[in-house]
């Protein structure tokens, strides 16, 4: 019999499954269970390019220094609103994790919240950390910033990055509100899904060495940005707000030519922003509000073809919630790159689910 194309753990299997790997690593239990919280997230809202696929090349990164198991985080600045931190190059969901907390911090002292976090790893979805000044009842905002991934406008390589940007905003009765976006066509990690699965992509996800347009993922050397010139736009702004206040610069020195992060790491910075909505006023009235604007939006006619008007993050949280009864779909690629990566740390594998 052939093996199926698809193997569908529960969540907290998944999730039990990630965090063991990441400890038998020499991660920290906590930094180690937050970390696979935040990957199987993204896998819970269909955002697999941002889940569990990523733990092989994480394992690379802390076999070669790249990532920190282990990290001496360090605050080297408080003063007011603003916060400066050192992450030593910690896995991505512990520093902006610990950037947002401080962030938080700083908003119920003063209204408003704004970490600058150098020196961080890949973070996966950061709409996961935007969330947690939602839930405190604050806006929230995170961006992150890396090496050059994507084209600028006319040009033949890859010369910004696909900096993602998040924004959670509290409601009432209707779920956070939570924008969740690469600069880029499409995240990175899509391109790499499609590697792992063979599918075909558009034509305006990426361009290949010699510039032009490739439906072949793994043809793909260089993305796009959204929307043109506005993308890379903003891929450029956010690369000013992370890593030149972190005193950290990215894409000038990689155009420049200067080497990369040692044992095959990449220079990586982070903002996470919360603002205390309390300051302006009723806080009740404010979600109030959020919620009387959801549901105007979603109340409008739809266009033929249609089923409904979906808010940012609707989508997500319906995906969820199938995939919370359903279980987790995973690729029989992944599915076989976690088996080998567990069996060579002696980690148990869980027993996926039947049907």
């Amino acid at each position: 019999m052939a093996p199926p194309d698809v193997v569908r753990l529960a969540a907290p299997a998944l999730q039990a499954l990630a965090r063991d790997i990441f400890v038998a690593v020499g991660v920290g239990a906590d930094d180690a269970a937050l970390w696979a919280e935040t990957l199987v997230w993204a896998n819970l809202r269909g955002v697999d390019s941002h889940g569990v696929l990523r733990i092989p090349r994480y394992l690379e990164l802390i076999a070669q220094g790249g990532i920190h198991p282990r990290p001496a985080m360090r605050l080297l600045k408080a003063a007011g609103a603003i916060a400066l931190l050192d992450a030593d190059r910690a896995p991505g969901p512990v520093a902006m994790a610990r950037a947002m907390e401080e962030a938080i911090a700083a908003a119920r002292r003063v209204h408003v919240g704004w970490c600058v976090a150098r020196d961080i790893t890949h973070a996966g979805a950061v709409g996961h950390f935007a969330l947690r000044a939602a839930a405190a009842g604050m806006a929230g905002l995170v961006m992150t910033a890396s090496i050059p991934l994507m084209a600028w406008p006319g040009s033949r390589r890859a010369v910004v990055s696909t900096n993602p940007i998040a924004i959670a905003i509290p409601a009432g009765r209707h779920p956070p509100l939570l924008l969740d976006m690469a600069t880029a066509k499409v995240a990175l990690g899509k391109i790499m899904s499609a590697r792992q699965t063979g599918a075909p992509i558009p034509p305006d996800w990426g361009i290949d060495a010699e510039g032009a347009p490739t439906t072949d993922a793994t043809a793909v050397a260089t993305l796009l940005p959204m929307a043109g010139p506005k993308g890379a736009g903003l891929s450029l702004m956010i690369e000013c707000l992370a890593s030149l206040a972190a005193g950290n610069p990215v894409i000038a020195p990689a155009l420049a030519g200067a080497p990369g992060t040692a044992k095959g790491g990449t220079a990586m910075n982070g903002v996470a922003i919360a603002l205390d909505l309390a300051a302006f006023g009723d806080p009740a009235g404010f979600v109030q509000s959020v919620d009387a604007l959801a549901e105007a939006v979603a109340a409008q006619p739809k266009a033929a073809g249609t089923d409904a008007l979906l808010l940012p993050g609707e989508r997500g949280d319906a995906e969820l919630a199938r995939r919370r009864r359903s279980g987790i779909p995973l690729p029989a690629g992944v599915w076989k790159q976690l088996t080998a990566a567990a069996t060579r740390l002696g980690v148990s594998l869980p027993a996926p689910l039947e049907g």
